[in-house]
């Protein structure tokens, strides 16, 4: 099966908390490093890296300035060095707690200190030396194993999550990563937490927390008592096994998470393969074959949908659409219109996608009538994570309001009404957009918002209103912009 960027696995970017909560931050200006930022932006995002030598040891590289850490023998330490040298390399000694320590390699010191009074230096660790590892990546991702090469799922019937899936498919793949109490827990899409003797509980216990390791650009979960979630026995079901030191079963892969959805044509009937190769708006239900991968293109902000079939829908002769296409072309995208609750979509012959009367779609509308809008439903986000330039969406604290500045992030919850969709906070409130434009979180009534899908991984949500949520220097999530772009796209 051709890939064609379907499965990107995410470059595992993070930030390094100390002990007074504050960031491990690279400065642009003499490449100094300090601990004074009190949340995570680019300067305190970084990029582990293995050693090349093959060795333990790691690398820490800045992704704002593409920049080593180095500590010298006098304990001095920076981020100037463009390419990796003797100085670079840091051993990483995982505490009980779920921190970090850094050891220099070549000089046997260790790494810490507040403020910008950070050094290499110290002979024993201490808070000072301690570190919490912050994901920076969008919490919401799939599970790959490495040694079975496949994906982890949520298996209802067995009560339990398995690495046995050989595609991402439906709302089961998705994994949010929970951050609680500096360290991680894998939370399943109808919110509850895998536990490491592999039950599903609903609350982040002792031992449904994990600490990362990461090892040669992998993923590794350490539970409780030291040991390593992996799958097991044929089912593929994970849990912590016997091994304290991560071998090939115990690494994974994070990969993106692209949208799913469902199309309900002007008949109210869902778009399907399930009867050939044709793509048709006759069926009653949303199962595999009525759901669709959707990516966007970063350059031409088109769509491609890709079934459950192994194929893309494509533009073929007299203008029909078939799932027939096994690698990307002019001919698999299409541009998306947002029309309110209804989404248009033209075809690369500059016509109308609609909706015959025998249910075949096929492209031959120069106007858009009703039977050339689709209601289009995401399915793999019944729990959503908003990320916009300046940090998550996350409640106010003693507010009914929003942050858009935050490093954490609160989960919130998704339902769906005629091409509109109802948010959900803490306490079972609904968001609703309060005076001047401000967006609450503690609505009795649920408000529908419009979501655009506008550009890959990122979407604007519309107000009734017909303004667009956006943050701003306020760091509160407002509902006044006019256009889907910048300050009101969200990574999702």
């Amino acid at each position: 099966m051709p890939t064609n960027g379907l499965h990107q696995v995410l470059k595992i970017q993070f930030g390094l908390v100390n002990d007074a909560d504050r960031y491990l931050t690279a400065e642009s200006f003499g490449f100094k490093v300090n601990a004074s930022a009190p949340s995570l932006k680019r300067k305190q995002t970084w990029v582990l890296e293995p050693d090349p030598g093959q060795g333990p040891a790691v690398l820490f590289r800045s992704s704002h300035l593409g920049r080593y850490l180095s500590a010298e023998e006098d304990g001095r330490v920076a981020c100037e060095m463009d390419r990796p040298g003797r100085d670079c390399r840091f051993l990483v000694l995982p505490q009980p707690d779920g921190r970090w320590v850094l050891q220099s390699e070549p000089h046997g010191r260790f790494f810490g200190g507040t403020e910008d009074q950070l050094s290499c230096f110290a002979t024993a660790i201490s808070p000072a030396e301690l570190w919490t590892v912050h994901l920076a990546i969008h919490p919401q991702a799939h599970l790959l194993s490495v040694s079975r090469r496949r994906y982890v799922h949520l298996c209802l019937q067995e009560d339990e999550m398995a690495a046995d899936g050989d595609m991402p498919w439906g709302v089961d793949a998705l994994l949010t990563l929970i951050f609680q109490s500096r360290r991680y827990c894998l939370k399943s899409y109808d919110s509850r937490y895998l536990r490491s003797d592999g039950h599903l509980v609903w609350e982040p216990e002792a031992r449904a927390c994990y600490t990362l390791e990461f090892k040669a650009g992998k993923l590794a979960f350490k539970d409780c008592d030291g040991r390593y979630l992996a799958p097991t026995g044929p089912a593929g079901t994970l849990k912590a096994g016997r091994n304290t030191k991560p071998g090939k079963d115990e690494l994974f892969d994070l990969e993106q998470s692209h949208p799913q959805v469902v199309l309900v044509a002007a008949n109210h009937r869902y778009v399907s393969v399930r009867q050939g190769i044709n793509v048709s708006a006759n069926q009653d239900e949303e199962l595999d074959h009525e759901t669709f991968l959707m990516q966007i293109d970063q350059e031409t902000k088109k769509c491609t949908f890709y079934s459950s079939t192994g194929g893309y829908w494509t533009l073929v002769t007299h203008g029909g659409i078939q799932a027939t296409a096994t690698q990307v072309s002019a001919n698999t995208m299409f541009e998306m219109e947002w029309r309110g609750r209804r989404v248009a979509l033209k075809a690369s012959n500059g016509r109308y996608v609609c909706m015959k009367k025998n249910g075949q779609l096929a492209a031959i509308s120069d106007f858009v009538g009703e039977d050339e809008l689709f209601i289009l439903k995401l399915i793999n986000r019944p729990i959503l994570v908003l990320r916009g330039l300046d940090g998550f969406v996350c409640h106010r604290r003693g507010s009914n309001q929003l942050d858009t500045n935050r490093s954490t992030y609160d989960v919130f919850h998704l339902s769906f009404r005629d091409g509109a969709y109802q948010i959900r906070g803490r306490g079972a409130g609904f968001w609703y957009i309060g005076s001047h434009g401000s967006v609450c979180s503690d609505g009795d009534m649920a408000e529908d918002f419009l979501f655009e899908f506008r550009e890959r991984g990122r979407l604007a949500i519309r107000a009734l209103s017909g303004k667009y949520l956006r943050g701003g220097a306020s760091g509160l999530l407002r509902a006044d912009a006019d256009l889907p772009m910048g300050e009101a796209l969200w990574e999702y």
